[in-house]
């Protein structure tokens, strides 16, 4: 017999997640066009 499900995380928590996870990506993108645009300043 399958175990029940654990109980969903509370709101809060998920938000948080999903927040940080979010701003890690844009911080990425703006950290990689960072880079292009002063390679190709210097190049």
């Amino acid at each position: 017999m399958p175990r029940p499900a654990p109980p969903p995380a509370p709101l809060a928590w998920r938000l948080a997640w999903f927040a940080g996870l979010w701003l890690a990506g844009v911080a990425t993108v703006a950290a990689v066009a960072f880079v292009l645009r002063l390679w190709m300043k210097l190049g």
